[in-house]
């Protein structure tokens, strides 16, 4: 199922120790240009959704928007988790493959 999959691979970045969370270092990562992929949680505040997607237009980083902060957050063993960036390119394909089929996708590039 994909979405097993792309749950798995957020889990494998995670313990890669490819993938941060959390507002301030997620934001810090696109300014520096580190993130490759941003993930969002569906259920994320308007707020958050608007700053998030308009750092990453911003900065060229493609924003992926999906899942639910449970899911995301059981996916890297944390209690909810609404915002991710992925920091390497290799995982940042296989999670976004994965990916597609379930969620929205905002692609800035």
């Amino acid at each position: 199922m994909t979405t097993n999959k792309a749950l798995s691979r957020l889990g494998l970045a995670m313990r890669a120790g490819k993938l941060v969370s959390g507002e301030e270092i997620v934001l810090k990562a696109i300014r520096s240009g580190e993130a490759r992929l941003v993930l969002l949680a569906g259920d994320a505040s308007d707020n958050t959704k608007k700053k998030v997607a308009d750092k990453c237009e911003s900065y060229k980083v493609e924003l992926l928007i999906g899942f639910t902060r449970f899911e995301l957050g059981g996916a890297v063993g944390k209690p909810e988790r609404v915002l991710f960036a992925v920091t390497d390119k290799g995982f940042a394909d296989m999670i976004r493959s994965g990916w597609v089929q379930h969620s929205e996708v905002e692609n800035i590039e």
